[in-house]
């Protein structure tokens, strides 16, 4: 299959499936979705959703947030995985976004980045959710299920899949595409291993067709040592 009809082929089917994907990270505005993903690092949104509802209390502004302790911010958000880090991103975060961007979230992914622990993933993560930018967030599961599928071929990076992703998915859809990749990813494009029975995707994608291909081989291999 060409790449150009495989993308369009997926695209219409995520439309059906998923017409309306949203991200999983509970937020109230721009400012409690950026702590939320910051925290989502290596982490399950479950998990950040748990942390962030007594943590948006505590500091439901930058600015009240720049103001906390490192030791008050650690309890808060103990139970996600590497605190210790998170807690500094965190304190930073609120200190810049309240002395160079008057507690107001940036919508360009320069200024975004200048924010400590704000890296290109959660960059785009805001200027897609939050101002709708036609912005492609890459992280693990973005970057497996695009390979597997067959949207990107040997990817060397993140920036690689998003700038192939981006090239190709109409620019109206990228922010959906984002979503559609990442929840795909999550619930049945698994790591370990992928749901390919009854994903309505199988028949579209390349590693489901390299397995069927294995498996016909070894079914072949079989027969061929079985004829006297």
């Amino acid at each position: 299959m060409k790449q150009a009809d495989r993308y369009k082929a997926v695209i219409e089917r995520f439309e059906h499936e998923m017409p309306s994907p949203r991200t999983e990270l509970h937020y109230e505005n721009p400012y409690q979705l950026l702590v939320a993903v910051i925290l989502s690092a290596q982490c399950t949104d479950k998990r950040v959703n748990l942390i962030t509802p007594a943590l948006f209390e505590a500091y439901p502004t930058p600015e009240a947030l720049a103001k906390a302790s490192a030791d008050d911010i650690f309890a808060l958000i103990k139970s996600c995985s590497y605190p210790n880090n998170k807690t500094r991103s965190l304190m930073g975060m609120a200190k810049k976004l309240t002395e160079d961007f008057s507690g107001k979230v940036p919508d360009d992914i320069d200024s975004l980045m200048s924010l400590p622990g704000v890296g290109r993933k959660t960059a785009n993560v805001i200027l897609s959710v939050i101002y709708n930018h036609p912005a492609m967030a890459v992280d693990t599961h973005v970057f497996r299920v695009a390979e597997r599928i067959g949207l990107t071929t040997r990817s060397r990076n993140p920036l690689s899949t998003e700038k192939k992703l981006t090239g190709h998915i109409p620019e109206e859809l990228i922010a959906k595409a984002h979503h559609w990749l990442i929840l795909h990813g999550r619930y049945v494009c698994k790591a370990r291993k992928p749901m390919c029975e009854g994903c309505f995707l199988s028949d579209l994608c390349r590693h489901h067709e390299n397995e069927v291909k294995a498996e016909q081989k070894k079914i072949d291999a079989i027969k061929k040592s079985a004829t006297p």
